[in-house]
């Protein structure tokens, strides 16, 4: 009786933190070039602490993805990919995951922000506690209230629900990175190099999105947007007589991940390597993933290999000056 009234209480909490889930999320649709208006969460299961408890952990994080699940203000993870990263990197997905673990499951994911917690019972004393982490970010924000194990469980959880509101509305901008524009991070970029010889380069990319024929090269674009906005020279591999000092060569492919209402989910993998035919090694290589969510498959495939591209870009041009 006792178990089941917890679940029932908690799960009437965790409405309210959608609700206030879904302030924060209007509250993005007016400030867009701070935060983005679709936050892509994931759920992690609560940890059981206390016999009087057993159980109630998992129910309680079932509840919340149910109700989180109807907020679109929300892009919930799917359960499935969860448990698949569980199993392929043998993390503890439940309330005693570490941050650090958080934030590796967030980006392999393409969550922004982590929700998990534990639900406490110890020498007669009830404590609720709520962990949310910002992927992006690394900053851990935490709330926690408690009470006696016979008090009535409604008033604390309602004080924890606010307290985890509050929090997040006050805190989201540690919570999830500011979007900067492209044409800032290529003027970052450029500062950063200063006036290090550029060498001459050449771009092949091969790409494709699973399931569909690919419009235009999402990743061979990007990347000679960033070349050619830091001061490369970009030689046409079609048309140019001249040989390049480098080539960046490989290969991406986006997939369908999940469909939420009107939003699709699309993750995109893009691998590329940097050689100096001259010298007959290769120079350095890289590879990036990316989750992108849009309203089309092929608008958010696109985004995710141009955002692979981008932040591969940014490692990887610095090295082709470091030894000019």
């Amino acid at each position: 009786m006792k178990t089941t009234r917890m679940v029932m209480v908690a799960g009437l909490a965790l409405g309210i933190v959608s609700k206030l889930f879904a302030a924060e999320g209007s509250k993005a649709e007016t400030a867009k070039a701070e935060v983005p208006s679709v936050y892509p969460a994931a759920i992690f299961a609560f940890e059981d602490r206390g016999d009087g408890v057993k159980g109630v952990g998992a129910k309680v994080s079932d509840i919340l993805f149910a109700r989180l699940a109807a907020d679109p203000n929300l892009y919930l993870v799917d359960r499935q990919d969860l448990k698949k990263l569980q199993d392929e990197h043998e993390l503890n997905l439940s309330g005693m995951v570490t941050p650090d673990q958080a934030v590796k499951v967030g980006k392999l994911t393409g969550a922004k922000i982590l929700v998990t917690g534990s639900v406490i019972e110890a020498d007669k004393t009830l404590y609720l506690v709520a962990k949310i982490i910002g992927t992006e970010t690394s900053r851990v924000l935490g709330a926690s209230v408690k009470g006696r194990s016979s008090d009535e469980i409604a008033p604390l959880v309602e004080k924890l629900a606010e307290q985890v509101g509050e929090s997040i509305l006050k805190n989201s901008d540690k919570l999830v990175a500011k979007e900067v524009k492209i044409e800032d991070r290529i003027a970052a970029l450029k500062k950063s190099l200063g006036d290090a010889k550029r060498p001459t380069v050449m771009v092949k990319v091969t790409e494709r999105h699973v399931g569909q024929a690919t419009i235009d090269p999402a990743a061979e674009t990007e990347l000679m947007l960033f070349l050619k906005g830091t001061g490369f020279e970009v030689l046409d591999a079609n048309t140019s007589a001249k040989k390049a000092d480098i080539t960046l060569e490989g290969e991406g492919f986006s997939e369908f991940a999940m469909r939420h209402g009107n939003l699709v989910s699309v993750k995109a993998r893009l691998e590329i390597k940097a050689s100096d035919h001259a010298a007959g090694k290769i120079v350095a290589n890289d590879r990036q993933t990316a989750v992108v969510v849009d309203l089309t498959e092929q608008i958010a495939g696109k985004a995710a290999i141009q955002e692979a591209a981008a932040q591969i870009a940014e490692r990887l041009l610095p090295k082709l000056v470091k030894d000019k």
